[in-house]
């Protein structure tokens, strides 16, 4: 069997990668480190050992499963939200003509250059009037759809065969069956790229659970870890622990849906 040489462009991309991966195995190596290393100068490159100190303090001092499971409540609600949302309304905006339909797709997508920091103080009004203040659901009802969501699965069904349609729809099939039964299996790699940039997005997000959630057992992992960065600022063994620990999810997530990431996004481009 023939064996595929490297290309040239491997020689450029193998030391941007290791560049790109240095600063997350520093972060995990000054996690297993003690204080006493961490505060040498300079710092060792290789811990000596192995110590534990830096997780046992996340988890004794801190609330940090409960602050786990609200991320990963709020996140999977968002996730399964946008998921549902998007792509019905991406397969509206592709398929069906209505009046001002392109003109409602550009402002949706123009929404997307407007900070989020303009509409906060308005958005927290509403859900203080609402009173969803300091509460999980106050997290999941601004991102159960986003502009981006609706632009990936537009260009994707945009991008779909009419075939497939036509054909089950000789077939008897209604719009809503052809949607969920011929449609969305179709679309998987475009779902899984929607999910993996919602989740990421919601994971990471801590500006607005610091101005609705008062509460610490509201908090999310990023809102948690900052409090907590601020109460132990000279931990550095646990600061570190607590952030390889709030990096593996996204990390865990990424990896298991890449390769449908690249697909989706080639689609999208070429759409």
């Amino acid at each position: 069997m023939r064996r595929r040489l490297p290309s040239k462009w491997h020689l450029v991309l193998a030391p941007m990668s290791v560049v790109t991966l240095l600063p997350f195995v520093w972060l995990v190596l000054s996690s297993v480190m003690t204080q006493a290393e961490l505060n040498r100068f300079p710092p060792p490159i290789l811990p000596e050992g192995v110590d534990l100190g830096g997780y046992r303090t996340v988890m004794e001092r801190s609330d940090f499963p409960r602050w786990f499971l609200n991320s990963v409540l709020v996140s999977s609600a968002i996730v399964a939200a946008q998921v549902v949302l998007c792509s019905m309304a991406g397969y509206a905006f592709a398929r069906i003509r209505f009046i001002g339909s392109r003109l409602t797709l550009v402002l949706i997508i123009a929404t997307a250059l407007i900070p989020f920091q303009l509409t906060v103080i308005p958005t927290f009004l509403m859900f203080s009037q609402a009173g969803l203040v300091d509460t999980l659901g106050a997290l999941v009802v601004p991102q159960l759809s986003s502009s981006v969501g609706i632009y990936l699965m537009t260009s994707f069904f945009q991008s779909f065969p009419r075939e497939l349609e036509e054909a089950a729809r000789i077939d008897g099939c209604s719009r809503v069956a052809l949607f969920f039964r011929v449609v969305l299996p179709v679309a998987k790699p475009a779902l899984a790229a929607l999910a993996v940039i919602t989740f990421i997005t919601a994971w990471n997000d801590l500006f607005w659970p610091l101005v609705v959630i008062n509460s610490e057992a509201n908090y999310t992992v990023q809102a948690g870890l900052t409090t907590f960065q601020g109460q132990h600022r000279a931990d550095w063994p646990a600061i570190m622990a607590g952030t390889v620990l709030t990096t593996l999810p996204v990390l865990a997530v990424f990896l298991f849906g890449q390769r449908r990431f690249v697909q989706a996004l080639t689609g999208a481009v070429k759409g």
